[in-house]
């Protein structure tokens, strides 16, 4: 599992991802907390031999992203719902992610 940040164009994860096979890793999955994926991001993703790509919606992805089978969304809503009650209420935020 490749953990990052944000994924830009996605070279780095598939280069990573082709070295942690060729290390003889049998399947690679990553997922980051902002999927930029800007320009040659989808194509990289799809030819790559990534299983999956989990990210979270704070960024919508665009276009053919939408299709791409390799990628799922998760909804960061209720966290951030949790969040803004917590701050309304005087209560910890911090709490949230321990």
């Amino acid at each position: 599992l490749i953990v990052d940040d944000l994924i830009d164009t996605a070279g780095t994860l598939t280069e990573a991802t082709n070295a942690l096979l060729g290390a003889g890793v049998v399947e690679v999955h990553a997922c980051c907390s902002h999927p930029v994926l800007s320009g040659p991001a989808h194509d990289r993703i799809m030819e790559s031999p990534l299983k999956s790509v989990i990210a979270t919606n704070s960024i919508p992805l665009q276009g053919k992203l939408k299709e791409n089978k390799k990628i799922k969304v998760l909804s960061i809503a209720p966290l951030l719902g949790e969040a803004i009650l917590r701050i309304h209420s005087e209560s910890s935020v911090s709490s949230l992610f321990e």
